[in-house]
């Protein structure tokens, strides 16, 4: 039978994991968003110089697993001598950095592609209107083209979000307390794997819940002038 008590003494245990895997998930989201904004501007560019490299990290980062990448970056930083005789090595030493990191890099790539494609569904008519009205290509792509694709790629960014919580839970391998690594913990205490997993399942559907209550939200606001209208 499912014994509540071990839920209710471990329950600490469960909100340090909670925090850090929200912790974890959220600043990895921002700074991917941040590198994925001008990525996918350079992706759908029509200079080499821009889009090539753009679209080898892309490759690189959505064609490998993040267990690969995250065991990459924690294990093999220590083969770097230039990089242990740095600054940045008190970094690399510490496992939460590591997984910010690799989780960083990895929704990135995957966030670029849902920029590229959000950008590439932008009407050729509103380009043409803000070359008409006398905007210059970077004050296009700021205030039409980027407001425009942002919205547009609401849906599937949702659906990122919730796949980078879930991939998060490979944290746990390298020591990190999240949900998944207190779930190892509880288990390995009291030899009890349903209790402890089916907690931070449910813990994990709680947060998905929440993040998608939150996009259908921002989808009512942003997308309100594509309902029809009423007479």
């Amino acid at each position: 039978m499912f014994d509540f008590s071990i839920i209710l003494q471990e329950w600490p245990t469960y909100l340090q994991g909670l925090g850090n895997t929200i912790w974890l998930v959220a600043v990895s989201l921002i700074l991917g968003l941040t590198i994925a904004i001008p990525l996918g501007i350079c992706r759908n560019s029509s200079n080499p110089l821009l889009r090539l490299p753009a679209w080898g990290y892309i490759y690189f980062f959505r064609g490998t697993p993040m267990l690969v990448q995250l065991f990459i970056i924690y294990y093999g930083a220590a083969q770097w001598d230039g990089l242990r005789g740095s600054w940045a090595w008190n970094w690399f030493q510490e496992a939460w950095f590591c997984a910010l990191l690799s989780f960083t890099l990895n929704t990135a790539a995957y966030t670029a592609e849902i920029v590229r494609g959000a950008i590439r569904t932008i009407p050729r008519g509103e380009v043409e209107a803000a070359t008409a009205y006398g905007m210059t290509p970077w004050q296009t792509m700021k205030c039409i083209i980027l407001p425009s694709a942002l919205r547009r790629a609401l849906p599937a960014y949702s659906n990122e979000v919730i796949f980078m919580l879930h991939g998060s839970a490979i944290a746990g391998i390298i020591t990190i307390v999240d949900l998944t690594g207190a779930a190892r913990i509880i288990n390995a205490r009291y030899y009890s794997p349903f209790e402890a997993f089916i907690t931070a399942g449910l813990l994990y559907m709680m947060l998905s819940m929440l993040i998608v209550w939150g996009f259908r939200k921002l989808e009512n606001r942003w997308h309100a002038h594509l309902r029809p209208r009423s007479v």
